[in-house]
């Protein structure tokens, strides 16, 4: 069950026999998902930063390759100080993990293998009003 709070990666899995595999995710629920995309970034180099949602929550599944997803919680939407440290998860279509992203929290999105594919779900229509905010790629690069 997924806690409203904070990330959570929801753990799937595979089974495999003599028909072949499948994958599942038990712990999802997707009973508030509103609606679905895929992103494929062009290459692996590509890092689609930052966005982020006061409202929306959102869910993450790699469904092919792997992906590596660092999120930002935002705790001042009018002034985000640059010095936030993001929390970094992988995701892998082999295990067919969900990433569970509440609101409150910016994301980064890159690619680690060539053709890989996120499946993103969102539990708000698209544009909902006043809740999209970008920040620049490095924005919060504290090196």
């Amino acid at each position: 069950m997924e806690d409203k709070k904070t990330p959570q990666l929801l753990k799937g899995g595979l089974h495999s026999d003599h028909r072949g595999e499948l994958r599942y995710n038990n712990l999802f629920d997707a009973a508030d998902i509103r609606r679905m995309y895929v992103i494929e970034n062009k290459d692996t180099d590509l890092v689609r930063a930052w966005q982020g949602h006061r409202i929306e929550q959102r869910w993450f599944s790699a469904i092919q390759g792997r992906f590596k997803i660092q999120l930002i919680a935002i705790d001042n939407w009018e002034n985000t100080p640059k010095n936030l440290k993001p929390i970094t998860f992988e995701l892998n279509a082999t295990t067919f993990d969900v990433l569970y992203v509440p609101n409150g929290y910016a994301n980064s999105v890159q690619a680690l293998d060539e053709n890989a594919k996120l499946l993103v779900m969102a539990d708000h229509p698209l544009g909902t009003k006043g809740d999209e905010y970008r920040y620049a790629t490095d924005y919060f690069v504290n090196e």
